[in-house]
């Protein structure tokens, strides 16, 4: 699958809030993003719009 995160930005969040993001962590993160805009483009689809807008998320 596709890297739908800059993980270093992910990395750097998570290392300011105490923690450390392993690699499986990351790639599932990812797979997420890929979710969301899979079901939100679905939805802009069916409302008859091609841009995804925040009510679709």
């Amino acid at each position: 699958m596709a890297d739908y995160v800059v993980k270093s930005k992910v990395k750097e969040l998570a290392s300011s809030k105490g923690f450390r993001m392993g690699s499986d962590a990351l790639d599932t993160l990812s797979d997420h993003v890929a979710q969301i805009i899979e079901k939100a483009g679905k939805r802009a689809d069916e409302n008859g719009r091609k841009t995804i807008k925040s009510c679709d998320c």
